[in-house]
């Protein structure tokens, strides 16, 4: 996985993990951005192998143009705890799936932060993923009526979807 900025303009969500294995979670995020036309970008930053380009993005990011920052982290999954402590940008946490304890481990670090440096926390893996992208076009949609207008339709098309669904006899 390489770098990967959609639109010209600055992306106004960054998507961090920690490693190249990540990416077939964290791709979920950016299909369901992909859908909504939010501008993102998506790199690798570890926690513990880049922790100087770990530091220096989290205290940039403001500055870089982005409004939000999405982190999925595996196993001791310190990545989204150590971006939020360094900046007061909102730092969403996806945990990833571990071999050893299919994400249990991944959760608890993220979701277990000390008073004071908040990560919004969503489910382990996929789900997670597609959810922390829908949280993210909640709060944009905040201030652009497409975005809520495109937001309603989606959840009506999983209304839809779900009364149209039969079961065999």
């Amino acid at each position: 996985m390489t770098d990967k900025q959609v639109s010209k303009s600055k992306p106004k969500v960054a998507i961090v993990m920690g490693s190249e294995s990540d990416w077939s979670v964290m791709r979920k995020v950016t299909e369901v951005f992909d859908d909504f036309l939010v501008e993102y970008e998506s790199k690798i930053i570890s926690a513990h192998r880049t922790p100087d380009l770990m530091s220096d993005f989290s205290k940039n990011a403001s500055s870089y143009g982005f409004q939000y920052i999405i982190a999925g982290a595996g196993g001791a999954a310190h990545l989204p705890g150590m971006i939020a402590s360094n900046t007061t940008l909102p730092v969403i946490g996806i945990p990833i799936p571990t071999t050893h304890l299919e994400g249990t481990d991944s959760l608890l670090s993220i979701v277990q932060m000390p008073k004071g440096i908040p990560v919004a926390t969503f489910a382990i893996g996929e789900p997670g993923a597609v959810n922390s992208a829908l949280y993210v076009i909640s709060l944009l949609a905040i201030h652009d009526s497409n975005m809520e207008k495109k937001l309603a339709k989606y959840r009506k098309d999983q209304t839809n979807k779900v009364l149209k669904m039969k079961l065999e006899k």
